[in-house]
């Protein structure tokens, strides 16, 4: 039978809208989309890089809960309110994905809160599970 848990990072999102930071079940890992918040502040940069860089340290905490990290990223989906804000995360997002090399889409839509300025979603494959 799979097994499915759930991986909460404490944001208070995750409480007020009733949804996990990240499920796993089975070999799958699904990391909601984690803008650039820090939770254990609750605090967010003005800066988009900064906050891509937040974004892959919330959800690098959540991969290695669930068992795996960046280089078992299968799929990463990037949502910004502004295309233009996407360019500048390149080197961010190279740094973690470029050597993986997941499918990938970004997308240009609203986001939840006006403050947020990238979101990025990403589903991975656990290793000791394959």
């Amino acid at each position: 039978m799979t097994q499915r848990r759930a991986i909460l990072s404490g944001s208070t999102f995750e409480e007020q809208i009733g949804y996990a930071r990240a499920v796993v079940d089975g070999d799958r890992v699904h990391v909601s989309g984690t803008t650039g918040f820090d939770y254990t502040t609750m605090t967010i940069s003005d800066d988009v890089v900064e906050q891509a860089e937040q974004c892959l340290r919330n959800i690098g905490v959540a991969l290695a809960e669930a068992g795996c990290g960046f280089a078992d990223v299968v799929r990463v989906r990037y949502l910004l309110p502004d295309r233009a804000d996407f360019e500048p995360c390149w080197p961010v997002l190279r740094r973690h994905f470029g050597d993986v090399r997941p499918a990938a889409t970004m997308l240009e839509c609203g986001l939840a809160d006006p403050r947020m300025k990238i979101e990025i979603e990403v589903d991975a494959r656990r290793p000791e599970a394959r």
